[in-house]
């Protein structure tokens, strides 16, 4: 027996991972709760700071209690904007897995044109006859009245008035 197979164990997520819309709703949910663990880690770092900001012992300075609470601060923050980042990541991770669906589905596409293309080229009676529409008509029927182009053409078109 190979542990390998899916087929024998499959993970309850592996259902979630076929379908993009359940992928962004699993990935919701999750980002929705450490939304959640944010509010209360940034609850949890007002009151900290309050607490360790007020301790004072005797023979501190205004400051000293301050600069004791600082490396236990900037933990928490470092905490908070991991947790930040973690969701952010999540939301982008729920867009790529579309983004990918959208891939696979346009490659296929973009295939079958490129295929039709080559054909076209290697086969020219396959290929539509070009049409000439009353634009192109027009510029072959005015070149001598036409303006230069350039000032390359002014040389050509020496037209006395």
């Amino acid at each position: 027996m190979n542990s390998n197979d899916p087929n024998q164990n499959p993970s309850p997520l592996s259902e979630v991972a076929r379908n993009p819309d359940a992928t962004a709703r699993y990935l919701a949910n999750v980002q929705r709760v450490l939304l959640d663990i944010g509010e209360n880690l940034e609850t949890l770092a007002r009151e900290t700071r309050l607490h360790l900001r007020g301790t004072h012992v005797e023979g501190d300075r205004r400051y000293h209690a301050a600069l004791r609470a600082r490396p236990v601060e900037k933990a928490l923050r470092d905490v908070l904007a991991d947790l930040n980042h973690l969701a952010a990541g999540l939301e982008k991770s729920a867009y790529k897995r579309r983004a990918h669906d959208e891939a696979v589905v346009n490659t296929v596409r973009d295939r079958k044109e490129r295929k039709l293309e080559k054909m076209r080229r290697k086969n020219p009676e396959l290929q539509a006859t070009p049409g000439t529409t009353s634009d192109q008509g027009e510029r072959t029927r005015n070149v001598g009245y036409s303006s230069p182009a350039s000032i390359y053409d002014l040389s050509r078109n020496r037209d006395s008035a």
